[in-house]
């Protein structure tokens, strides 16, 4: 009765576990006690706000970031434009209501088309071999081919157009960069390519990609197209090697013969003017000696006239003068030559 009277409503639960019958209460198993937990330092309630102070230092430390000094931070708020940060540590909204892309716009960054360079952090600066193959072989002008290398060094001068406006533009760029590389090698020819159009190819490069950069909107600024190898394909370049020597060997021998032009020429016409001049002065001194006799033999003349006689002693006396130091010593006869007049000698150089 008494099981009937605890089971008798029928929402009614056993406490318990059911009375077994006599023969079988020595068969139920004893259950190990459980050990007692130690007590909590501090109020069990204090679980419950454990969540929100673990949320809310996540918060505040992500709210925080620092932007590079060669970067700007572009900031999203909800996926919307928002803001562009300068450098230095910035505050933003977190749990993902703001989002920071950082772009380096204070760095020059470079590509390179038909060869690369290992260790590059940029992953769109090179491509791997096989592709570095294809991009730099080129057809010229006048349907030859040539291996062309060169190297676009470039900024990010927008950000915001650089992040929003193309979805990939460093690859957009490399497209751009060989498509117009390109075309300029193929309106030349591959002497030109080779040799002398190589600053003209780099002009024309630079202003038709920042053009079409313009126009995609792409935020870039390039700085520079700069050749680096172009050659000949490999089949060929041995022979193109020695058509190149055999023209530099041409130059060479230009470059000797015009300096050999250029010393000789002018010491020829140095010497010409020399002798020319020499010659001037030598008829202005004749020119001018005659014109002085021509002068002196006038006064002479004219004091002639006036006495004949004493001119004329006074001219053979000048005469003798001049001739007789220069004789020496010597021994004079007169006419009649019957008695000999021994004259002192009248040069002083010999006198003693």
């Amino acid at each position: 009765m008494v099981a009937a009277n605890r089971f008798s409503h029928p929402m009614a639960q056993p406490s318990g576990p059911p009375d077994l019958p006599p023969y079988r209460r020595a068969e139920r198993p004893q259950l190990p006690k459980l050990p007692k937990l130690p007590k909590l330092p501090f109020s069990p309630k204090v679980l419950l706000y454990l969540p929100v102070v673990l949320v809310l230092l996540i918060g505040g430390w992500s709210s925080f970031y620092t932007v590079e000094a060669e970067e700007v931070g572009v900031v999203l708020r909800f996926g919307r434009y928002q803001s562009t940060q300068e450098p230095g540590l910035r505050f933003k909204i977190p749990f993902g209501v703001d989002r920071v892309y950082k772009v380096p716009v204070r760095r020059q960054m470079k590509q390179e088309f038909g060869f690369g360079t290992e260790g590059a952090t940029n992953r769109y600066q090179f491509k791997r071999a096989p592709e570095q193959e294809s991009e730099k072989e080129m057809v010229t002008g006048d349907l030859n081919a040539a291996l062309v290398e060169w190297v676009v060094q470039y900024r990010i001068s927008d950000p915001r157009e650089y992040l929003f406006n193309v979805r990939n533009p460093d690859e957009t760029l490399r497209h751009v960069s060989e498509s117009v590389m390109r075309e300029a090698v193929g309106d030349r020819t591959v002497d030109e390519v080779l040799t002398i159009g190589r600053q003209e190819i780099e002009a024309e490069t630079l202003a038709k990609m920042q053009e079409l950069t313009n126009k995609y909107a792409m935020g870039l600024r390039i700085d520079q197209v700069q050749l680096k190898n172009v050659n000949p394909p490999r089949p060929v370049q041995a022979s193109f090697n020695e058509v190149n020597q055999a023209q530099q060997e041409r130059e060479k021998s230009i470059n000797q013969a015009s300096g050999e032009y250029n010393r000789a020429v002018p010491k020829a016409r140095g010497e010409a003017e020399r002798k020319i001049s020499d010659a001037r002065g030598y008829a202005i001194q004749r020119v001018n000696e005659a014109e002085g006799d021509a002068a002196k033999f006038n006064a002479l003349y004219a004091e002639y006239r006036k006495a004949p006689e004493i001119t004329k002693r006074r001219l053979y006396l000048e005469t003798m003068t001049k001739v007789v130091p220069a004789m020496g010593r010597k021994i004079i006869l007169d006419e009649e030559a019957d008695q000999l007049l021994p004259l002192l000698n009248l040069n002083p150089e010999t006198a003693k």
